[in-house]
């Protein structure tokens, strides 16, 4: 008797467990039992898909990452000196013999000043034009072949301020009137005709002789904020 039980026992425990599997099966959807469920039997929400940047969420990138991706570089703008080029009656020039100038007894080196008179700031670049003009006379310029020196950039001259540049000559030697090594002739001008790019021409005296120079050269450097010596 106790082995008849326990064989009805153990039949009953298989009908069940086949009944559970049955009726597992009939569910809707046909999906085994535990799956899209949690241990509790709630159901469990699909992962979130995923971008392939990695970002969750589809927004539109910002400016700078838009920049960074597209390999562009930033806009970057050129500083601006908020002021207008100097004309000719902006600038007011004068003359005087350098302190720094070649051995000899002619004029050697001059600076030549250039002082806003203007009013407001303006600008000057570049190198100026040298010519003599003879008796004083510009309608007599003989034009000096000019030598540039030094780089060129533009110079903001404020109201009052100053731009200079610096005429070194080939040096007269020897007393009196002197003679050149190359052979040619000692000239002398009384006035120079300066030019400035954009400024006009400026006629100028020294304020301390007058201009003697050889073979018609000059040496110019550009115009610049600081004062050469």
């Amino acid at each position: 008797m106790y082995g008849i039980g326990i064989r009805r026992v153990a039949t009953a425990m298989v009908t069940a467990s086949a009944a559970t599997l049955l009726m597992t099966a009939c569910q809707p959807g046909g999906s085994p039992a535990g799956a899209g469920s949690s241990p509790s039997g709630a159901p469990v929400k699909p992962a979130a898909s995923t971008s392939t940047s990695g970002s969750a969420s589809p927004s539109t990138p910002s400016t700078s990452a838009a920049s960074a991706t597209s390999g562009s570089p930033a806009h970057t703008t050129t500083p601006s000196t908020g002021a207008k080029a100097c004309g000719l009656s902006d600038l007011k020039a004068s003359m005087y013999q350098a302190a720094v100038r070649p051995d000899g007894t002619g004029t050697g080196a001059a600076i030549v000043e250039f002082t806003n008179v203007s009013g407001k700031a303006c600008t000057v670049q570049g190198y100026p034009t040298v010519a003599g003009a003879g008796n004083g006379s510009p309608e007599k310029n003989r034009p000096l072949k000019v030598t540039t020196t030094g780089g060129a950039s533009t110079v903001k001259v404020a109201a009052g301020g100053k731009a200079w540049t610096k005429l070194t000559f080939v040096q007269v030697q020897g007393e009196a009137d002197g003679y050149c090594k190359s052979g040619a002739t000692p000239a002398s001008y009384p006035t120079l005709v300066v030019g400035v790019p954009g400024a006009g021409a400026h006629q100028v005296a020294l304020t301390d002789g007058v201009i003697a120079e050889c073979d018609d050269k000059v040496t110019v450097t550009a115009l610049s904020a600081a004062k050469p010596s």
